[in-house]
Formats: C-alpha cells, structure tokens, sequence
C-alpha cells in the first residue's frame, strides 16, 4: 500500500551506502513501518529505495525527512508530496548470508548483491557483512571474474578502438609511493592511452585520487573523460565520481572505518576498473613487508596468481612487480605532501626523492616494455629522457589544466598554510627501522587524507646516521590541535628506531 508525506530537507549527510528518510514515530506505526525496513519512494518520475528511521521530535505529523543523499537525487522541493512504499527485502542478502556460512557464490548470487549495493538497495551493515564474508571463507577464482565482471558492467565502460591502452596500479599499504602520478605522464608523453581512475585511500594516509585532488579536480562524467583522454591521452580521476565500478566505490565507504580489505576485494577492486576502463596492459606495483598490506612474499605471489586468472578472463596482459617495503618511498605523506614529492620529481628540482624518481622510472620501463612499445634494453633510457627533457611534466601540465587545475603551480607553493612542528633525533646512531604503520595512524591523527595539507615529511631515511639534535620530522596539519593530539603518541618513538 502506498501513501504521501510532505518531504523536509534534512541537510545531514549519513556517509553510508543506503538513503535515509525519517518519519515521525505515530505516522510509522500508522504505516506499520520500523526503523531499518526499506522503503520505495518516488517524486515525479524518479523512483528510488531508501531506508527508513524514526523519531518522536524532529519531523512533524505528515512529513518525511530525506537527508542530503535522497534529497539530492530526487532534486526534492520542501513541502512537496513524496509517494512512499514499504518493500520487503531484496534477495542479495539470502546470498551473502549463503557466503557467511562459507558456501560459494553463483553467478547470479554475485549479480544480485552487486546490483542491489549500486541501486542502494543494502544497508551499511548488510554491505560491511559483504565485505566481511570474504575473511569467512576467500573466493574462488570464478567468484573473483564474476565480481569483476558484475562490477564493471553495472557501471559506466568505455571502448578505445585499436589504440594501445595501458595502465599502471599500485595496490597501496606504502607511506608515500605516489609513482602513479609521474609514471602516468611519462607514459602519455610517448602517444600512449592511458586513462587513470583511482580510489580514494582505504588504509593509507593518501591515494593516489587525494593527491591528484591537491592540482586539479578529479571528478567528472563520462564525456568529460572521454574528451580528456581523445585530448592528452590521459586523465588522473577519481572513479566513484565517474560511476566507474561503482559498487567499489560504495564497498570502500564501509572498509574504510575499520581500515578494512580482503585481499580478493582488493583484487576485485582494481580490476573491474580496467575492465571499465577498456585497460589491455597492467603493471602492478605490490609492497610487501612488515607494516603493508601484504605481510610477504608468499602471500604476494599467491595474490599474483589471481590478478594473473582474471586478467586472462578479461583479456588483460598483467605484470605483478614485487617490491620489498623496507621504508617509505618519498618524503612526503599526506595528500599535499605527497603532491609537492611528485611536482618536485617532475619539475626535477634539486630536492627532489630520488627514490621516488627512480622507482617511476622503473614502471615506466616495465609498462613500455609489457605492452611492446620497445625492447626491455632501451626501455629505461626512453622513460628517463621523458622525465629529464620536461616532456613528462608538459604532459602533467596538460593533464592538470584539462582537469581544471592551475598547471603553473610551483612544487614549493604546495603544502603552504599548514601548521608546523619539528622533531628532532633523541640521540646519536643508524636508523635500523621505519615503521610504515606508525606513519599511517600519525597522520591519520593529524587529518589526513580528509584534510589535504595534513600529514608528515621524513627528512631521514633508513640506514642514515644522525646525531643528537638531527631534524628527524615535521608535522603538517590544518590545526595546532591535531599536531597536539599526535605529538601525545610521541611521534618520534613510533615511527624511527634508532641504534
């Protein structure tokens, strides 16, 4: 049975997967309505599932409150009449009790929870049970191909003809490690297609779309991208703007509160947005070691063996690059940080993290030779001739502009108006660790990746030598505030061991 309320804007946003509506608790009963229970609701010819709340204050008699995810895909009018309907339940949650109970997945069973999740169908709790399912019993290898494959088709797909369309991935967990964001121009530069769409972070400080977020927008439609890409052969995104997976998108809204990710839902992840994405060559950059992600080098080749499966699925050539994370790669961490490490690299200022700069030269070399553009022999010389010649960063610069940003912007002017504090070395010695880890929650705790400036520069690394009184690291952050509240963890002791 269907009935109207008059809709009320509630300018509150619920952060969750689901769309929220709250009813005033006589008008509930009325309707035979709990909290929790879904609701079909539609204004003009827009219809679309909600989850309904209660209150006994707030709404009065006859209203309905949409906050600001419902209010804004309805493109509601307060006062407004709103016709709603109670729906039962949809058949994906039979599937992902199914998975808790450690039984495997159908096809269809995989459909349905992906279409129900991006037609907002699940609620936070049913989508974090989703999640949560793959450490109850992991997917097999038909699973993982049905995820990806239901992911990327229920989101935007894009066909580049007969160009040679590549991509390079990291699959994150290592302080700092922005290479994405100068390997994607040296590539470019050389008349490659190589459209970029990353996630926003799960369990680091920055990704790589909070970065690029720092010198240009990173959210666009379909035909902005595909304008972009036609015009400089590549693009550093934002997929959940673009509707590309976007199950993914909504799945990461749920982890990232518990810094939650299943190694096959990483996999998952990454892969149904190069089969969105039209992706034929693949490099994946995967840090392994105490404090990543990925704990060792056997559970690296284990996930290998996977992206392997399902690039042969989709008909992707995948080259897995394992790399030891004994220390953060760069100086910067944070968002802004972070960006100044990649403008320095590409502007080849003399501070610039040689680390950094080499490691993406490196998959640079190796993504120019998976997909034959050269030898393996001259691949390195022709992705550092990009970087040192400017070409590398024209090429960002004309990335940066067609997404809106100031292509100008000097490295140096990046992290400007934070707040500041230094930490100097306790006594003298070797750095013997860096705790990746550590890094992680300390600028979490100063803001990050929310706020952009938020986050820490390492002015050591590991194996140096410092003496008593050594500048070791500065915090960054929006507020004097949140570098009290971090300095309370001391810092200093967390992060470096020094003997």
């Amino acid at each position: 049975m269907a009935f109207l309320l008059r809709m009320r804007r509630i300018d509150i946003e619920t952060g969750g997967s689901p769309r929220v509506v709250v009813l005033r608790g006589r008008d509930a009963d009325a309707f035979g309505i709990n909290p929790g229970d879904r609701l079909a609701v539609r204004y003009h010819t827009k219809k679309i599932i909600v989850v309904a709340d209660v209150t006994h204050h707030s709404i009065h008699h006859g209203e309905v409150g949409l906050f600001e995810e419902a209010w804004k895909v309805l493109k509601a009018k307060d006062g407004d009449a709103l016709m709603i309907e109670l729906v039962s339940r949809p058949e994906s949650v039979a599937a992902i009790s199914k998975k808790l109970l450690g039984q495997t997945l159908t096809q269809t069973d995989i459909r349905s929870i992906i279409q129900d999740i991006v037609d907002r169908k699940l609620s936070a709790i049913e989508t974090t049970y989703f999640v949560a399912s793959g450490y109850v019993r992991p997917y097999t290898l038909k699973e993982i191909v049905w995820m990806v494959k239901a992911m990327a088709e229920t989101g935007d797909t894009f066909q580049w003809g007969n160009q040679l369309v590549v991509d390079k991935h990291s699959v994150g967990g290592l302080a700092g490690n922005r290479t994405t964001m100068i390997a994607i121009p040296i590539i470019a530069s050389l008349g490659l297609i190589i459209p970029k769409t990353s996630s926003r972070a799960i369990t680091s400080p920055a990704g790589t779309a909070d970065t690029m977020e720092v010198l240009a927008p990173v959210s666009f439609d379909a035909d902005q991208v595909r304008r972009m890409v036609r015009q400089n052969g590549a693009c550093i995104i934002w997929g959940g703007g673009l509707s590309i997976a976007p199950a993914d998108d909504l799945i990461i809204r749920v982890s990232r509160p518990l810094s939650l990710e299943p190694y096959d839902k990483m996999i998952v992840s990454i892969m149904a947005k190069k089969v969105a994405m039209g992706i034929r060559y693949l490099i994946v950059d995967m840090p392994y070691g105490r404090g990543t992600k990925i704990p060792s080098l056997r559970v690296a080749r284990l996930i290998e063996k996977k992206f392997h499966y399902v690039g042969r699925a989709f008909n992707i050539k995948i080259k897995v690059k394992f790399a030891p994370a004994l220390s953060p790669i760069g100086q910067g961490i944070g968002p802004a940080l972070e960006a100044r490490d990649v403008l320095r690299v590409l502007q080849q200022k003399e501070l610039r993290p040689r680390d950094l700069e080499e490691k993406a030269i490196g998959l640079a070399a190796d993504l120019l030779t998976l997909c034959g553009y050269c030898r393996p022999s001259a691949a390195t010389a022709i992705a550092r001739h990009q970087l040192k010649t400017g070409s590398a960063w024209n090429k960002m610069q004309q990335i940066i502009t067609a997404q809106g940003g100031q292509a100008n912007i000097d490295a140096n002017q990046v992290a400007l108006g934070a707040s500041t504090y230094r930490l100097f070395s306790p006594k003298s010695g070797q750095i013997q660790i860096i705790n990746n880890r550590a890094i992680d929650e300390i600028c979490r705790t100063l803001g990050a990746p929310e706020h952009k400036l938020a986050g820490l520069y390492l002015h050591r690394h590991l194996h140096d030598r410092v003496k008593r009184g050594d500048k070791l690291l500065t915090l960054y952050s929006f507020t004097n505030d949140r570098i009290a509240l971090a300095l309370k963890g001391n810092p200093v002791k967390q992060i470096i061991t020094i003997q």
